[in-house]
């Protein structure tokens, strides 16, 4: 295996692209964490000075993006 790196899933419930995020992920056999941006003020105010409005933003090392994005998932495999 190659670098370790944090992946981190901002999300929503009832969020189906979160949904799919998570399960592209767990699919590749990453490690991640998801965290609910209803329930932490901070993980909201942090996604939203990187310029994000939707859900999920994906952190993963010092790449980041929002929506279920299947292409970048598949990088980080």
């Amino acid at each position: 295996m190659g670098r370790e790196m944090t992946i981190t899933v901002y999300s929503k419930p009832a969020c189906v692209q979160c949904t799919a995020t998570t399960r592209a992920l767990e699919a590749r056999g990453l490690s991640f964490e998801v965290i609910d941006l209803t329930e932490d003020d901070a993980a909201m105010s942090h996604v939203t000075e990187l310029g994000y409005r939707q859900a999920p933003v994906v952190i993963a090392g010092e790449d980041h993006w929002a929506g279920f994005r299947p292409d970048l998932i598949g990088r980080l495999a």
